[in-house]
């Protein structure tokens, strides 16, 4: 067990009757944070069985992945995508079907439009992995599928090696109430034109906004819905750094692989 430093909605900053708002791509919000110290868990120290996808809402496995560098997009659609699938077929029971929809790189570098998240967060609402489903699929196939089981799950790694200073923190979801949760609206930045760049899918797209007018909404349209957590919320940690191991380790990027899929 460790300590470390968590931020969350202050709820007493959102306007009433108002749908506070995100950017993706910096970060600006429509509310402010509270930051409080908590304790973690280091998920490698709970015993079998006491966590898992269908239990506690994550999972961790040894899954070291084919890709390396992470720098070539269609290497990343193609090969690792087909790696996640596999990965997922492999480790959880009945799926049926699996949609990559998203990948995201994200480093703790000033030049990177997509930052470690430093938020206790949901990334999707339920309203809002429906319109997953059916932003991605025909929406005779999206009906069909929304009618059984389907979930969004994410597919976090390191590249290259452990995420010293943003270390991934997941949330057992059976401690928690639907009254922590507070809906933000995500804003995404409009594609100006046509072609590819209006076909919206966002990834490789990111790039990072004007500082001057990245507190204005111009621009920008509401594509997701997350939930924020505005009451504190018991976390664990997928990998525990001793100061040692912290101090000599450099900021590594990682990856998320976004996907639905359905399942018996």
């Amino acid at each position: 067990m460790t300590t470390s430093t968590f931020k969350y909605i202050d709820p007493t900053t959102i306007p009433p009757s108002t749908t506070p708002w995100a950017k993706v791509d910096t970060d600006v919000t429509a509310f402010s944070l509270t930051t409080r110290r908590r304790s973690v868990s280091n998920i490698r120290d709970l015993a079998p069985g006491a966590f898992g996808t269908d239990i506690s809402g994550f999972d961790v496995f040894h899954a070291p992945a084919k890709e390396k560098a992470f720098t070539d997009d269609s290497a990343v659609r193609g090969g690792y995508y087909a790696e996640v699938e596999a990965l997922l077929r492999d480790k959880l029971p009945g799926v049926q079907r699996v949609v990559l929809f998203d990948h995201t790189i994200r480093k703790h570098d000033p030049a990177a439009p997509r930052q470690p998240v430093q938020q206790v967060h949901v990334d999707q609402t339920p309203e809002a992995a429906a319109a997953r489903v059916r932003r991605h699929l025909p929406a005779a196939e999206a009906e069909d599928l929304l009618r059984g089981r389907y979930q969004i799950i994410n597919i976090w790694r390191p590249i290259g090696h452990p995420a010293a200073d943003f270390p991934l923190a997941v949330v057992d979801w059976r401690t928690t109430e639907p009254e922590d949760l507070v809906r933000v609206s995500l804003l995404y930045p409009k594609r100006a034109g046509g072609g590819e760049d209006d076909d919206g899918d966002d990834r490789g797209k990111e790039v990072l906004p004007d500082p001057a007018t990245a507190a204005s909404t111009e621009g920008y349209e509401i594509k997701g819905e997350s939930a924020g957590a505005g009451r504190e919320w018991p976390l664990c940690r997928r990998r525990e750094l001793t100061c040692r191991q912290a101090k000599h380790m450099a900021s590594r990027p990682t990856t998320s692989t976004s996907s639905f899929m359905s399942r018996t």
